[in-house]
């Protein structure tokens, strides 16, 4: 006799659904006897309930699932990406705009690290992102104190073993030497806990700063620190095969833009960095629109024309234009 899956979506996953607390907090509520299904408390989040049932948390109702929808942050430097810290440091969530509903982050970029990270509502969207099978590259700025040659990265290329924890091969570039510090490109498709920092230390390379400049389509471009930007939903449903509908809520007011008919590349080469002398060396800002993946060095998109524009032709003959009637 063979075992049947019951209907519907387990309890845990339905309430983070609902945008109340994350998967694993669902099953801490439920262990903790804060839910009940049909007015019956229910302690073992092995449950599957169908939109049939009535649940409640803390004797309130559940709400309706909200639209999955996704933000881009850029992270500052000295925020823990974490909702509560046990050393009392500020967390990314302390610095979000209160106006933002309940999300989840898409992976994590440690304390010192800043850049592009993906802020998400729905659970199930954020594991997918996150699985190396997604097969997404993601991009850093990396500088590391010391003079490298490009034979001297070679290791990372093919992949290297640190402490017991193999990393899998990196993409990795030399961009440029400022000083005493050197500029890299790193893309790579894992993302282990601090793996850049560990790898590079393991070949003698101190990094001292670490900016993702994209994860898979989704570009850091010109956002500011601290800038929360929405991504439309018509760019999920390109990139995730999300359902085209409108987004819960409504759209932020800046809206990242993607071309129609090319597929972003998440492994387009990115311009090197350029820094003042003596300064802390900032990297090259992407002239695309933050979250737009473009053309030329940028996923997706055709490369922009370079050079001024010439003045336009006279209406008439010639000049593609019908002449203007008088």
């Amino acid at each position: 006799m063979e075992n049947k899956t019951p209907p519907g979506d387990r309890i845990a996953k339905v309430i983070a659904r609902a945008g109340l607390a994350s998967r694993r907090d669902a099953e801490r509520m439920i262990a903790d006897g804060r839910v009940a299904v049909n007015g019956k408390v229910v302690t073992s989040p092995a449950l599957n309930v169908t939109d049939r049932d009535k649940i409640t948390v803390d004797e309130a109702p559940l709400a309706a699932p909200e639209e999955p929808r996704m933000w881009m942050y850029h992270k500052p430097a000295g925020l823990v990406t974490t909702n509560k810290d046990e050393q009392g440091r500020k967390t990314i969530f302390d610095a979000l705009p209160e106006d933002l509903p309940r999300v989840m982050t898409v992976g994590r970029l440690d304390l010192n690290s800043e850049g592009l990270l993906l802020l998400t509502n729905d659970g199930g969207l954020k594991r997918k992102l996150e699985l190396p099978s997604t097969g997404w590259l993601r991009r850093y700025r990396v500088r590391v104190n010391g003079r490298p040659t490009d034979s001297d990265l070679e290791p990372l290329r093919k992949g290297i073993t640190v402490d017991g924890e193999t990393f899998q091969p990196m993409i990795v570039t030399l961009d440029r030497q400022q000083g005493a510090n050197a500029w890299l490109t790193v893309g790579l498709r894992e993302g282990k806990n601090r793996e850049i920092r560990r790898a590079m230390g393991d070949i003698g390379l101190n990094v001292n700063r670490l900016i993702r400049i994209s994860y898979g389509p989704f570009q850091l471009g010109q956002m500011k620190e601290g800038e929360v930007q929405e991504i439309r939903r018509k760019i999920l449903r390109d990139q995730l095969g999300m359902e085209d509908a409108p987004a819960a809520g409504g759209e932020a007011k800046a809206k990242p833009r993607v071309q129609r008919n090319r597929k972003p590349r998440a492994d387009a080469p990115v311009r090197a960095p350029s820094g003042k002398p003596g300064g802390r060396g900032e990297p090259a800002r992407n002239s695309a629109r933050p979250g737009r993946p473009s053309g030329g060095s940028k996923p997706g998109g055709t490369a922009k024309r370079s050079g001024p524009k010439g003045p336009r032709p006279p209406a008439g003959k010639g000049s593609g234009r019908p002449p203007r009637k008088g």
